[in-house]
């Protein structure tokens, strides 16, 4: 009898890590929904998300479910929005009958000012996205994880930061956003104890996606490639490389590894 395919639910899923990660998760023979916001334009100022951070489109959605090919499915989702996401959730367990894996890999970036300087816009935007957005996923999806028959194998896997681990200039809303979601996967590994359902969190360096050159025009930067000096690997990772750590972690073999952030940063060194 062959083996039911798993199914995972990916936020943040268009671009970026987070579609590296459903394209390794497909072809490992994964079903997997991708939600994201679908903005309507790639210009930054066309949503209420703070400059110079746009999200991902629809078109681009859509590029990346042509990418991850028939196993893939798309769903508009607001991660700041409750509603949006347990909707989204609840049809995709409703279609196939399962849930294995949640990635939590919507985020955003703003900054600029010293944090005593900053705008509610900007706070707000980095804890609704980063962290609440979080929040709501685990809401909509543990207790799905949790509703599989035992032995269970469910895993829920949140994209931090090294803005997790230390303190960054200029990003201290996003900073304290990243430190959020390594304290609630901490705690969710805790709650979640010997359920069989596990919490971790990967944290990256400088990697190559839109948010990394979003940063660097938060610093002023040329080109997103400045941050390298601050990598022992002096270059900057590839989502890829992410991602294989992602989906790693969304696989049964790491069954006694939870409440961990694993750092994927290139040897960060602030």
């Amino acid at each position: 009898m062959t083996a039911p395919e798993p199914v995972a639910v990916i936020t943040g899923a268009a671009r970026g890590m987070g579609r590296a990660t459903a394209e390794r998760l497909t072809a490992a023979g994964w079903r997997v929904a991708l939600l994201d916001l679908g903005a309507p334009s790639p210009e930054p100022g066309t949503t209420d998300l703070p400059e110079p951070y746009c999200p991902a489109t629809l078109d681009e959605l859509a590029e990346a479910e042509a990418a991850c090919g028939e196993r893939a499915e798309s769903h508009l989702v607001d991660v700041r929005d409750q509603a949006t996401v347990t909707t989204a959730v609840d049809s995709v367990v409703a279609r196939h009958g399962r849930l294995d894996a949640v990635v939590a890999a919507a985020g955003a970036v703003a900054g600029g000012p010293p944090i005593w300087e900053a705008t509610d816009e900007v706070w707000h935007a980095m804890i609704d996205v980063n962290l609440t957005g979080m929040f709501h996923l685990v809401r909509a999806t543990v207790p799905h994880l949790l509703a599989r028959p035992e032995p269970r194998s469910g895993r829920f896997v949140g994209i931090a930061s090294t803005a997790a681990h230390h303190g960054l200039p200029g990003l201290a809303a996003y900073s304290a956003s990243k430190h959020g979601v390594a304290g609630l996967v901490r705690a969710l590994a805790a709650e979640l104890g010997p359920t069989g359902v596990t919490a971790n969190a990967v944290a990256p360096g400088s990697t190559m996606t839109h948010m990394l050159h979003a940063s660097a025009a938060i610093y002023g930067l040329p080109e997103p490639g400045s941050f390298t000096r601050q990598t022992r690997i002096q270059r900057a990772i590839d989502p890829d490389e992410i991602a294989a750590a992602v989906a790693w972690l969304c696989t049964e073999a790491p069954g006694a590894l939870t409440g961990a952030v694993l750092d994927v940063d290139g040897g960060f060194r602030p």
